[in-house]
């Protein structure tokens, strides 16, 4: 699994990520294609080719992690996971009101990947 160094120098990787894809978007996508309404549709999913990379927020566990997802119809892989800075950590929290759950990439800790990432 990548490590945050290891994405930041991986420019290509970067580029691929969809900054306004959310967890359950891609359910909606990958998994239940039936719901999809094919007119208008910003993702058209037509076989297991069609791939899609976001972040996700975990916070089933005592620290938030950031993870790298990588999704198709049939799978989904967690290709990178590391923490968010403290300061990052502590305003997304609040935000959250330190809800367990998974949560989609935006506001502070959005601005803050797409910063380090020079994804903006």
């Amino acid at each position: 699994m990548l490590q945050f160094k290891d994405l930041k120098k991986d420019i290509n990787l970067i580029n691929e990520i969809d900054w306004d894809m959310t967890p359950e978007e891609a359910v909606r996508l990958y998994l239940e294609w039936g719901n999809n309404s094919w007119t208008g549709c910003k993702y058209p999913i037509r076989s297991k080719n069609d791939v899609s990379y976001y972040f996700v927020i975990n916070t089933w566990k005592e620290t938030p992690k950031i993870f790298l997802i990588k999704r198709n119809s049939e799978d989904a892989k967690e290709l990178a996971e590391f923490e968010m800075p403290e300061d990052i950590k502590k305003k997304f929290l609040a935000y959250t009101g330190q809800l367990k759950g998974v949560y989609s990439v935006e506001g502070v800790v959005k601005r803050w990947l797409q910063k380090e990432l020079k994804a903006t």
